[in-house]
């Protein structure tokens, strides 16, 4: 079965199940919040891997579920996330293996594609809409790229439901993550035999982790079919390291993921495929993925969030992180205006759905001579006195760690009005405390610097 059938054939599956039919309940695959491309690609290939070969003793099937609440699959899914469509079609249509398989690269046609091969949570629910389903329903889903719902059930240890999903409650049957633990999975031994449970803080893309145990788990087949998914798990693994140059992010699980997964490509009879063109090309689309977005949706796009507890005033502080492939100096012109950028903070922040007591946007990007430079954005946007006193904290007590310095555009020259005014806006201590600065120890990801926030919060 190719790649594209099988996705086709899993929302089909996922039909059944809420129509009552299905002999056995489907596993859900799902990715993070933030439905990146490394979360997006893990769910896809493992379900596609795993799909009634897991759990070892009662197989079933598995359908991959992107963790996108308010973007459908079709043309806004192709416009939120470019650089998967860009993904999917360079894996699967150099050669497509079946002519209905093809389609081009655009908004039209990869975003019909889309609508019949890949199923959202908004998908998700508005299926339950369609079916009439209005009883609570009780799934089984296998996390992988993050190891906690956000909003976990109070009483059962690893189930939870997803935004814009309340009418679901999930089960966690197995987990493979590279974040760190929130210690809100259940033990190995509550789980189906054989199944997995990988938390593992380290490496670069969880699809590494991912392909490495499909491959010790012995079901990651041969043929031509495999060659596909190699390709969409090397785009992932590739696009995460920086092609494997990311200092500080490649481990050896990276490596070795993907010297495997290029055996399986370049075993393809078709000839010679070239990797640095295929990196180039997702890149080139993640790259310039907010151009179509709007300040909201560009917050949005890429986004998680986490709330903790301070330790002596059992305060609790909601603290959402946003990350960005275009630098500040772009956001701020995107918007209009430093000011009007702080509207846009101020309404996202704000939105019933977040209700942030601190907002984190960080920028990833490469600036002037091709230097790989990332830049950091806090804003206290509550009244909350442990928010800003946990920001101050994690300012204190990290600021070397990260290279923390006086902000200052990185993709082009100096410019004077730009950079005074974005100093005056968006640098402030009252009536709401907000801090932007350039980040010049460019290891530290959200993946690093979350944790790090979280922690400050939750000692105080």
């Amino acid at each position: 079965m190719t790649l594209l059938q099988f996705l086709r054939q899993a929302r089909q599956t996922h039909l059944k199940f809420l129509s009552g039919v299905l002999p056995e309940p489907p596993i859900y695959v799902i990715g993070n919040p933030s439905a990146d491309l490394d979360s997006i690609v893990s769910a896809i290939i493992y379900s596609y891997c795993a799909n009634n070969k897991l759990p070892v003793t009662a197989p079933r099937p598995h359908i991959p579920l992107l963790n996108l609440p308010n973007f459908p699959a079709g043309t806004e899914l192709y416009r939120l996330r470019p650089e998967f469509s860009a993904a999917l079609w360079s894996s699967t249509n150099f050669p497509a293996l079946k002519s209905e398989e093809q389609f081009e690269n655009t908004l039209q046609s990869a975003g019909n594609f889309l609508r019949e091969h890949v199923m959202t949570v908004s998908d998700f629910a508005q299926s339950l809409e369609d079916q009439h389903v209005w009883k609570q329903i009780l799934a089984d889903a296998t996390l992988v790229d993050w190891n906690a719902f956000s909003r976990p059930s109070k009483t059962d240890k690893g189930s939870g439901s997803l935004t814009g999903l309340p009418g679901v409650t999930f089960r966690t049957v197995g987990c493979i993550d590279h974040h760190v633990d929130e210690n809100s999975m259940p033990s190995s031994d509550d789980l189906p035999e054989g199944q997995p449970m990988v938390i593992q803080p380290g490496p670069g893309s969880c699809v590494s982790l991912v392909t490495r145990e499909l491959q010790e788990r012995k079901i990651w087949d041969a043929g031509l079919e495999m060659v596909q998914v190699a390709k969409l798990a090397l785009s992932a693994v590739l696009i995460d390291t920086s092609n494997l140059t990311a200092e500080g992010k490649v481990t050896d699980v990276d490596r070795m993921a993907v010297q495997f997964l290029r055996s399986q490509v370049e075993e393809e009879p078709q000839g010679k495929w070239d990797l640095e063109a295929f990196y180039k090309s997702i890149l080139h689309a993640k790259e310039n993925s907010l151009d179509l977005l709007t300040p909201y949706e560009a917050l949005d796009r890429d986004y998680k969030d986490w709330t903790e507890t301070a330790q002596s005033s059992g305060k609790t502080v909601k603290m959402g992180f946003c990350s960005a492939v275009k630098p500040m100096r772009w956001i701020v012109q995107k918007a209009g205006s430093p000011e009007k950028l702080l509207d846009a903070v101020r309404s996202f922040a704000t939105s019933a759905e977040k209700s942030l007591d601190v907002l984190i946007i960080m920028t990833a990007f490469t600036g002037t001579n091709n230097k790989f430079c990332r830049e950091l954005f806090i804003s206290v946007l509550s009244d909350n006195e442990s928010a800003v006193h946990g920001v101050k904290r994690f300012v204190e007590h990290c600021s070397d760690h990260l290279g923390l310095i006086t902000w200052s555009p990185l993709d082009v020259e100096d410019i004077p009005e730009l950079t005074r005014d974005s100093l005056s806006v968006l640098n402030e201590v009252s009536p709401r405390w907000r801090k932007l600065w350039v980040q010049t120890n460019a290891a530290g990801s959200r993946k690093q610097v979350a944790p790090l926030l979280r922690a400050a919060v939750a000692q105080l």
